[in-house]
């Protein structure tokens, strides 16, 4: 994977997973560029995690840590433009997190995290320049540069599987990569 930005901004599905998977930090402190989240995406993931997580909030300690230790940056809207865009997007896509994602990266040329199908496929309609990354492709980066036994890999996967309910679609290119770790 090759990430052709100066930051990846991450949609709060990502962050879900990652937080899911009890490797958050290494898989933040894995990826080769700054890794970002909005206002927007702080503020409904870190209530979220703390509501369903209310007997071991270890995903809302590991988010809250990942922002203290500079692993992940909390960006706003900088100028009209990006908050016209998000009040456009808001209006097409009906969530304001990913909406927030998408009008930062489009006016400051960053990457975006994301699986949301319903966001992805906006962005490609529209043609928006941006770099589109999934979960897989972030955790098979992490697997690869920090060397991840493969014990810990699928147990990773199947965290995130059971916990934040989520599987590469039957059309993701790393579909049947995901599967053979799971099944391993």
């Amino acid at each position: 994977m090759k990430i052709a930005h100066s930051h990846v901004i991450l949609d709060a599905c990502c962050l879900l997973n990652f937080g899911a998977s009890g490797h958050l930090l290494a898989i933040l402190q894995a990826m080769p560029a700054q890794v970002v989240v909005t206002q927007v995406v702080k503020e409904r993931e870190l209530k979220t995690l703390q509501r369903l997580e209310a007997e071991d909030n270890q995903e809302a300690l590991q988010f809250e840590a990942a922002i203290n230790r500079g692993l992940l940056a909390v960006v706003d809207f900088e100028s009209e433009a990006e908050a016209e865009s998000f009040i456009n997007y808001v209006f097409e896509l009906g969530d304001e997190g990913e909406s927030a994602c998408c009008a930062i990266a489009v006016h400051r040329g960053w990457a975006i995290g994301t699986d949301d199908k319903r966001a992805i496929s906006f962005m490609r309609r529209e043609k928006l320049p941006l770099q589109i990354i999934s979960t897989p492709e972030l955790l098979k980066h992490w697997s690869e540069s920090a060397m991840i036994d493969s014990e810990t890999l699928r147990d990773a996967l199947k965290a995130i599987r059971d916990k934040a309910r989520y599987a590469p679609p039957k059309s993701h290119p790393l579909r049947s990569w995901w599967e053979s770790v799971v099944a391993e």
